[in-house]
């Protein structure tokens, strides 16, 4: 405790941890904490009975779960829409951060970084109304291709159009937030790299190639083992609002039918049981893509 305290002042390090214990309680008591309740995957759980007098059962919700046909289902929906968020939407804000880091006026660059990521603060029940309206039978889109003679198309309600809508969705809403984290990243690329480079007679694509794109890799590889750590996740917020009858059977998820079976439907154990299996694959993921991208290009996320 001296060390702590000399001489009446707070020392640097007792500061630090004052500075962090909201943020050290807020995991204990959000994140760590519950963990304790997955015991109840194991067991027939009754809210009125509780943890300790709920009756288990092993690994009965387990085998059920694989032997659910419609569980089956809903995680092939849920791999082919995490699927499609990789492949479509993890590029674009590497894609986006590329160009606007070759923007030269500064006025310019900084506003349109501020109008890309306020969709970003923006919850999913004002962002899923605007696609919602923009997207109806009577929507401006469907305004504008009436114009060329095509007959509407109501794309939420339309099974071959609502992953496109999820995706792109959610691309507008959270592109300009990955965007900033990589911008940083190339902030602190060098410049004597590319002043090297223009003697050289590269030119700004080679720059990109041989400077940036290497240079960014760790941030790179970091945010992509993140996601596929969060592959069986969906964002439940969105699914629920853009979520409708007609399109459930390609739209439901894993987080989706945990809300409707386990909480409308009061299947606590079964659900947790699923929430279980779901957080033991997405760390089975990130551990194995870890250690592979350790061994290829020597970065990874620990």
């Amino acid at each position: 405790m001296k060390n702590l305290i000399r001489n009446g002042r707070i020392s640097d390090s007792l500061m630090l941890w004052l500075i962090a214990l909201p943020g050290i309680l807020y995991f204990v008591i959000f994140k760590y904490v519950p963990l304790l309740g997955n015991v109840i995957a194991f067991q027939d759980y009754s809210i009125f009975k509780g943890i300790l007098e709920s009756p288990f059962v092993g690994w009965k919700h387990f085998v059920f779960m694989f032997q659910y046909e419609e569980f089956i289902h809903i995680l092939k929906n849920t791999v082919i829409l995490s699927f499609y968020q990789i492949v479509v939407g993890f590029p674009a804000p590497l894609f986006l951060a590329l160009l606007l880091n070759e923007i030269r006026l500064s006025l310019y660059k900084r506003t349109v970084q501020t109008l890309l990521y306020l969709p970003h603060f923006l919850s999913w029940v004002i962002v899923g109304g605007v696609f919602i309206n923009l997207l109806s039978l009577d929507g401006l889109l469907n305004q504008l291709i009436g114009l060329f003679g095509i007959s509407s198309i109501d794309f939420i309600t339309d099974k071959s159009f609502f992953r496109s809508v999820v995706v792109l969705s959610s691309i507008w809403k959270e592109v300009g937030w990955g965007m900033i984290i990589y911008l940083a990243a190339m902030s602190a690329v060098n410049p004597h790299l590319y002043e090297a480079a223009v003697v050289d007679g590269a030119g700004r694509w080679r720059q990109m190639w041989s400077i940036t794109l290497p240079s960014i890799s760790p941030a790179i590889i970091t945010l992509f083992l993140l996601q596929i750590g969060n592959l069986l996740d969906a964002n439940v917020e969105q699914m629920l609002v853009l979520l409708n009858p007609l399109v459930r059977p390609i739209g439901e998820v894993i987080d989706t039918y945990v809300y409707r079976a386990g909480l409308l439907g009061a299947q606590f154990s079964f659900t947790t049981a699923i929430g279980l299996f779901k957080s033991l694959i997405g760390l089975c993921m990130i551990v194995s893509l870890n250690r592979l991208s350790k061994r290829m290009t020597g970065n990874g996320i620990y």
